[in-house]
């Protein structure tokens, strides 16, 4: 039983991710969280290249975030945990693996823009881990600025219940603080963005916080039952009461609580601080960790620093001073020295340090406990996504998510003596980012970089080119294409045998082959064998041979994917069937009925906001269209226009510097994956 000292340690901690699209204002927020915490003297600003957490070169040349980066700092006697993660699309496994170890999160919305489509894709990725949020309205005193449109946008495509808590004190450049509708007082900073202390609500804004704190009380009231009680039997909700149904709302996922501020100007940082105490959940709030057993079974474990040690390795950098492998400790307790068992790896490591982290900078720890976001020195060969338990009570967690390569670069070294050194830049990038791939093309011999974007692999050549000072010529990119069967076969019978002299093999199996849902929909294999005529263990060594002709299809060589096989008839023949022969049968049957159906080409597309002129809207559609663009929508926004449309990836290659072209620098677009979609007829099947 835990005691009462340790659960008020776990009760005092919040593992908290800042989530948005690109230039919402997550580096500056986390900044201003650094300064308001005590944890840094002076603001860092993006653009002057002084923050904490975007501490790599690139990330300040660029001035966006690039690397997820730990921080950890202390609010009215809690610790912080925090992750500032990245905006741009191209880094979403970043934000993933993030999301994976993380108990709870702030979305920050630029207060002008609203939802972006960035905001939404991870919005979607924190549901999918269940991540209770708290929503962060930034940017309140630019032009246009306007907190009920962003609720609003939040309401209609993000969460049917975002719940205002505050209410802007002036608009624009005279924003200068909040109406905290929870404790109906005024929140007001300076020029210098120093905080006053909490003052009565101003005689101007007293009705219309009346009138917001009532709207409160009853959204409120409509989604809890004890707020409901309360509501009915006395008109009203008390502050306490109103303060514990909006916690209990957040950390079920039921509302999402809203506030809003300026971070560059400093303003609204403190209440923010206090949200994420008051609502978020902590170590001890959420869930035991599920794991798989050596022996097959699951088992739970609690945050409990006194039951055996189980963390998951979420993120690994290579740094001067060693190798970085950051872990989120979800069970026990680890100390210096101390040996634990890496169950995805299946081999033992040795702790040889352990750091509290602050990005870039780093403080030396005797001992970690559960509920703790630490970084470990020591670790040989734990990758990402790796499992670190105690030897004696070994369980497998499961990992995140790796998102799937799209887009190909061929890569080689400038100086033929340096073939070397880049094949162990490449590896050492791969293991520090699992989204990357590596391989060599069978048919050209070259080395093929593949990542989530060109942004991406721009990042990761121009690392080798700086950390190394290697020469690296680079290809053209090239997408990562698809085939699916657009028209499938019935009965298709094949046999293998062979018989070179001793033991032969004998399988004979008959598919049905048809396609499965949309596009890019992944690979269904059923059995429809009547009177065991496939004994069962051959009938799954078929699935696996199936599955291993997928990697290659007919038209290019590319995965295939969208359909179904159904295993219908077959033989065997008593001494000479086997595992393998049937495994092999399936392999080489399904490839060769692939040849017999009708196979498409799929190319990747992708959903592209552009942000341009008024004057330039025309130029803008026309350019999509000779890309092979849809257009979905159009709406006007602040003297121009937002036009949303979806193109084939292949088709982006140097779009930024077209529309800049067109737009006198001043058009900017956002692009997300949204699936394959079958190439044009015309096409060729691109060699992969």
């Amino acid at each position: 039983m835990r005691n009462p000292t340790t659960a008020n340690l776990l009760a005092a901690v919040r593992n908290l991710g800042i989530l948005a699209h690109v230039d919402a204002g997550k580096t500056t927020v986390t900044e201003r969280i650094l300064y308001a915490t005590g944890t840094t003297h002076k603001r860092g600003e993006v653009h002057d290249g002084t923050t904490v957490t975007d501490h790599d070169p690139q990330e300040r040349d660029r001035g966006i975030t690039i690397f997820a980066a730990a921080v950890s700092c202390a609010w009215d006697g809690h610790r912080i945990n925090l992750i500032d993660t990245p905006g741009h699309v191209d880094f979403a496994d970043e934000v993933e693996r993030s999301l994976r170890v993380l108990d709870g999160a702030v979305a920050v919305f630029d207060a002008v823009a609203g939802v972006e489509p960035q905001s939404e894709s991870v919005w979607r990725q924190a549901d999918r881990h269940g991540v209770p949020r708290i929503a962060f309205v930034n940017k309140m005193d630019r032009a246009g600025a306007d907190l009920d449109t962003a609720v609003a946008s939040i309401r209609e495509r993000l969460h049917p219940a975002p719940l205002a808590v505050q209410l802007p004190i002036g608009r624009e450049d005279t924003f200068t603080g909040v109406v905290d509708l929870v404790r109906m007082c005024a929140l007001t900073w300076d020029d210098e963005g120093e905080a006053g202390d909490p003052a009565p609500v101003p005689d101007t804004l007293r009705e219309e916080a009346g009138g917001r704190r009532r709207l409160l009380e009853e959204a409120v009231a409509e989604l809890h039952p004890g707020a409901l009680e309360e509501f009915c039997d006395t008109g009203a909700l008390t502050t306490g009461t109103l303060t514990d149904a909006l916690r209990d709302l957040t950390r079920g996922g039921d509302a999402v609580v809203v506030l809003c501020g300026s971070a560059y100007r400093n303003r609204g940082i403190e209440p923010l601080l206090d949200a994420v105490l008051a609502y978020l959940p902590s170590p001890l709030d959420v869930p035991p960790v599920r794991g798989t057993r050596e022996d097959g079974g699951g088992q739970e474990r609690a945050a409990d620093p006194a039951a055996p040690f189980a963390a998951l390795a979420f993120k690994v950098t290579a740094t001067s001073t060693g190798r970085l492998t950051y872990l989120r400790i979800y069970s026990g307790t680890i100390g210096k020295g101390d040996t634990v068992w890496d169950a995805t790896a299946r081999r033992t490591e040795r702790v040889g340090r352990i750091l509290r982290v602050r990005a870039d900078r780093h403080a030396p720890l005797d001992r970690a406990v559960a509920g703790d976001i630490v970084a470990v020195v020591g670790l040989k060969s734990a990758r990402a996504g790796a499992t670190l338990c105690a030897p004696d009570a070994p369980l497998l967690l499961e990992p995140p998510g790796v998102a799937e390569p799209v887009v190909s670069v061929a890569v080689e070294a400038l100086r033929g003596t340096d073939t070397g050194r880049l094949a162990s830049a490449l590896a050492r990038l791969a293991e520090e980012d699992p989204s990357l791939g590596v391989r060599t093309d069978a048919e050209t011999g070259q080395t093929v970089l593949s990542g989530m974007g060109e942004l991406h692999l721009e990042v990761a050549v121009e690392r080798i080119r700086r950390e190394l000072g290697l020469g690296v010529d680079v290809g053209r990119p090239r997408v990562g294409y698809r085939e699916t069967v657009g028209g499938g076969v019935t009965g298709f019978v094949f046999r293998h045998v062979k018989q070179d002299g001793g033991a032969g093999q004998f399988a004979h199996v008959v598919l049905d082959v048809e396609p499965l849902g949309s596009p890019g929909s992944g690979f269904e294999f059923r059995s429809a064998v009547v009177g065991g005529r496939v004994p069962q263990e051959y009938v799954r060594a078929v699935e696996a041979g199936c599955r291993d002709a997928l990697a290659e299809g007919p038209l290019g060589g590319h995965p295939v994917t969208g359909l179904r096989v159904t295993l219908t008839d077959g033989s065997t023949h008593v001494k000479d069937s086997s595992d393998t022969a049937f495994r092999t049968a399936g392999r080489l049957g399904l490839r060769d009925a692939l040849r017999a159906c009708a196979v498409v080409l799929l190319e990747p597309v992708v959903e592209v906001t552009v942000t341009v002129p008024e004057d330039a809207v025309g130029g803008v559609l026309g350019d999509l269209a000779a890309r092979r663009g849809r257009v979905t929508g159009s709406a006007a926004r602040a003297g121009g226009a937002v036009v949303t449309a979806t193109v084939p990836l292949a088709e982006l290659f140097g779009y930024a510097t077209r529309l800049r072209s067109r737009t006198q620098g001043r058009g900017t677009f956002t692009s997300r994956p949204t699936g394959y979609a079958p190439a044009p007829a015309p096409a060729e099947a691109p060699a992969r």
